[in-house]
């Protein structure tokens, strides 16, 4: 058990580090625009962010799906399996990438005219994500290799890329902000530039890893058929849909946001950057337990899927009521440095009790869909999205509308908690077999 304790330890603390550089660059973004006199370019990345975060991240399944394949393959220890999938994965990135593209330069600006704001703000918006997709192949890369090594159990290369890349991002925006007077354009330059960064250095490590597979154990570079693809197919459609349906939770969220003024505009952002801070640093015990449940299942060991369950639960829970406890002490402080504008201050300090709360609601939900992406269980996380979203989130919004943006959040938190209760009957199911694995 304690030997177990400290492989989690060891594939947990690299994706935390790593995860939280995502939001941490959020993070510099917010707080490089925020002290501008303007807020519309807070408002504008903060609307360009969501639509590009729903035309890249609803292809967030090429992470999930590799990572599945990739665990089991490497607890089967199926080496030239391994290899064939991250072949296809990429040339599956690849293919979606182009086509993504045209369709989302033809309808930029009808989908962020959908989600509001002022003319002015939406203007800024449109211009910085035609220049963000610019990187959509590198994006789409990056989540297939990231997947790939966290599948294998190499999470310091997924740290090593993100630490790489958001730092090149975060120092181009100050540079470019501060140094040459560009605002939201600015720092849709800066992305761009990390993304192929880190797309690049990638393919570098993984072509070192698969340079050190015994030559025998090699794979030819083949065209796919049918029977390679069919499980990164079956598995990628659903959470497809799992995960459309997820970022459509946060496109609405910011809408209705949006609706009622740029000010609750600004605020929501800060508020959501740090929710990213926030999921992030909890799904690094998440992606442990992907990678413990996948490479368990691979090796056919139950004891050891058994265990792996219970200790990434353990400490997700334990983190999360630290990130509370830190967040009662330290929120006024932490939103403080995210904008001096005093306005969006006194309000998002106004906010904050939703925030203090967030790491504990949201634990649950992303330490199971770990062990059900571990499962290859990603039907079950389908339906659990799709349920939690209509069932949950838009009554519960519905009912609360007098509440204002306080009612927004009060859906919000139903969201969040209905993603576990949805997938609670089939994880108690699964603990009720006396034999969890076939042999």
């Amino acid at each position: 058990m304690l030997q177990l304790q400290t492989r989690i330890l060891q594939l947990a603390w690299p994706i935390m580090l790593s995860n939280i550089t995502v939001p941490l660059l959020g993070l510099v973004d917010t707080a490089v625009l925020g002290h501008l006199d303007d807020v519309s370019y807070l408002g504008a990345v903060v609307l360009g962010s969501q639509v590009v975060t729903l035309l890249l991240w609803s292809f967030g399944f090429l992470r999930m799906g590799t990572t599945s394949l990739s665990a089991h393959a490497t607890g089967a220890g199926e080496t030239n399996t391994t290899e064939r999938i991250l072949q296809n994965a990429l040339l599956m990135a690849l293919m979606i990438s182009f086509p993504l593209m045209v369709f989302a330069f033809f309808s930029i600006e009808s989908i962020i005219a959908l989600i509001g704001g002022s003319p002015v703000v939406q203007a800024l918006a449109v211009e910085y994500v035609n220049i963000r997709l610019m990187a959509t192949p590198a994006v789409l890369v990056q989540y297939v290799l990231i997947g790939w090594f966290i599948g294998r159990g190499e999470t310091k290369v997924p740290l090593m890329l993100l630490i790489i890349s958001n730092s090149i991002n975060a120092l181009l925006d100050v540079v470019l902000v501060y140094g040459y007077g560009l605002t939201s354009d600015g720092v849709a330059w800066a992305t761009l530039c990390a993304d192929y960064s880190a797309a690049s250095l990638g393919l570098y490590w993984a072509m070192r890893t698969l340079g050190k597979i015994n030559k025998a154990h090699r794979s030819p570079l083949l065209w796919p058929n049918w029977q390679e693809l069919k499980p990164l197919v079956n598995i990628n459609h659903q959470l497809f849909v799992r995960t459309l349906c997820l970022l459509s939770v946060f496109i609405f969220f910011t809408s209705q946001g949006a609706q009622q003024g740029d000010l609750i505009l600004a605020v929501n952002a800060i508020m959501l950057t740090l929710l990213l801070l926030i999921s992030n640093a909890l799904d690094g015990f998440a992606h442990a337990a992907e990678t413990l449940v996948g490479q368990s299942l691979g090796a056919k060991n139950s004891q050891q899927l058994r265990q792996s369950i219970w200790l990434t639960g353990a400490n997700a829970l334990a983190i999360a009521f630290i990130m509370v406890l830190g967040f009662a002490w330290q929120s006024a402080n932490l939103l403080g440095l995210l904008t001096n504008q005093a306005d969006v201050l006194a309000m998002a300090i106004e906010y904050s009790p939703w925030l203090i709360w967030l790491p504990l609601i949201g634990c649950s939900s992303y330490w199971l869909d770990g062990i059900f992406i571990g499962l290859q269980a990603s039907a079950a996380m389908r339906n659990s999205m799709l349920l939690a979203a209509g069932a949950i989130f838009l009554p519960v919004w519905f009912l609360t509308l007098d509440w204002g943006n306080h009612g927004l959040w009060f859906a919000f938190y139903a969201f969040l908690l209905a993603r576990s209760l949805f997938m609670l009957p089939k994880f108690v199911r699964l603990l009720g077999k006396k034999q969890l694995i076939k042999k």
